[in-house]
């Protein structure tokens, strides 16, 4: 037998995140086709970075989502986030679907009104609502979603000009057992900030109370604390049917759902440890069903869900722009990604991928976007292959807030494209140019 060369052992320091029992988790696998297109193929024909969106993920996810609810409870409504991914061609895929709209702004409502959604099936959210802004939802039989008493009082005094009843719902805020508590938006709970907005607008008689409204936090792990907000909501249901005679038409719970993405610091992987879309429903729905209210009378469940459901579907694909040594010895990859195209870097530990095959050696890595800024990292450290100037990655599950917190800053912001259920691309966004930037801008004439 030949005798195998002496290879010196030696310590070498994890940095690259935080084993868990299982050790580290290799990240090496290429991802070379996104919905059976080819990403060399994507990249040579729209430019790098490039912004893809399978619509088939996001349908698959849909109907995920509403067959979890609809065997649980007999009246379910989905209403778009618009604020998670505002494109045009997403909103439409969720409307396709049967979706309402659910907006936090007049611009985001005017989107809604231009996608075709009917202003009876747009839910109004949100704590800046200009008067112009409440006389449109009031006309169009919008559910609007009273913040702050404010508000309220800005309503009664535009319904009393219309001529029309608004319809309205309480957004409420409460104590589900998870902190900090997102007490900013709405009306308390425990304090009863909640039933003095009741009762304010039952005594009035000029709005139409239709609805009760929680949205309780983001990227929420814990099922247990919708099954409290879904329970606090349906007791004030049952009050106000008990006291006034008024059904609740319908209870809204909002979103918050988590998805597969895994937060910085965390222990386990997101795919590990985020609840299935069933979970969620089983706490929910219990607690509509097993409160006090009348079986007969069930308010619609409204679901604001919007990360959960478009995350998986977007991928953000670009090139290595070289490589370097830190004054550490760490190892660096500057890629043309940067933390303006991937807002939620600041949130995540994405995944990023090699788009082809590559040696089984990884290395510590930190990646850092193209920008002129120390904060542009969109990894701090992962075990990462050896890629080469010109070698092309993918980050996955970047669908969710991307695309409307992204910034034109140092560079252009790029393509975006869906990839239909066919296979076919389609440009839904088109890349930035010079033109584009400068035309908002005005030079005055003492400077031209």
């Amino acid at each position: 037998m030949e005798k195998k060369p002496f290879e010196r052992p030696f310590i070498k320091k994890l940095q690259a995140g935080v084993p868990s029992k299982f050790g580290m988790k290799s990240q090496a696998e290429p991802i070379s086709h996104i919905d059976k297109v080819p990403v060399t193929e994507l990249l040579a024909e729209y430019g790098s970075p490039l912004y893809v969106i399978s619509e088939k993920a996001i349908r698959d996810k849909f109907t995920m989502a509403r067959h979890a609810f609809t065997t649980r409870y007999p009246r379910v409504q989905f209403a778009w986030s618009y604020k998670t991914n505002y494109l045009d061609a997403v909103c439409r895929i969720f409307h396709q679907e049967g979706s309402w709209a659910e907006v936090v702004s007049g611009f985001e409502y005017d989107k809604a009104l231009q996608n075709g959604v009917k202003g009876s099936q747009i839910i109004f959210n949100g704590p800046d609502k200009t008067d112009e802004d409440l006389k449109k939802a009031i006309e169009n039989d919008s559910l609007i979603h009273i913040d702050h008493f404010d508000e309220m009082y800005s309503i009664i005094a535009l319904s009393e000009k219309s001529g029309k009843r608004p319809k309205v719902a309480i957004r409420v805020n409460m104590d589900t057992g998870v902190y900090p508590m997102w007490d900013r938006f709405g009306f308390n709970y425990e304090n009863g900030d909640a039933w003095d907005a009741i009762n304010r607008i039952m005594i009035n008689e000029k709005l139409d109370l239709v609805g009760l409204h929680s949205h309780i936090g983001t990227y929420m792990l814990s099922t247990s604390a919708y099954k409290i907000a879904a329970g606090k909501l349906a007791d004030l249901a049952f009050g106000i049917e008990r006291k006034y005679g008024v059904h609740i038409k319908y209870i809204d719970v909002g979103g918050g759902f988590a998805s597969n993405n895994t937060l910085k610091g965390a222990y386990y992987q997101g795919s590990d440890t985020v609840p299935a879309m069933d979970e969620y429903a089983d706490a929910i729905t219990s607690a509509i069903l097993n409160s006090a209210i009348n079986p007969r009378n069930l308010p619609t469940l409204i679901l604001e869900s919007g990360r959960s459901l478009i995350d998986d579907a977007g991928y953000l694909l670009g090139t290595v722009i070289a490589n370097k040594r830190l004054s550490n010895g760490n190892r660096a990859t500057i890629v043309d990604v940067g933390i303006n195209l991937l807002f939620t870097s600041f949130w995540y530990e994405h995944e990023v991928y090699p788009a082809a095959p590559v040696s089984e050696h990884m290395e510590e890595t930190t990646i850092y976007g193209p920008l002129c800024m120390n904060i542009d990292v969109i990894r701090e450290a992962i075990a990462f292959p050896l890629l080469k100037k010109g070698d092309q990655f993918v980050i996955k599950r970047i669908g969710a807030y991307n695309m409307t917190q992204w910034m034109q800053f140092i560079t252009l912001r790029p393509n975006v494209v869906l990839i239909d259920p066919k296979g076919k691309v389609h440009v839904i966004r088109k890349q930035e140019n010079m033109e584009l930037i400068r035309q908002q801008e005005v030079v005055p004439e003492h400077l031209k």
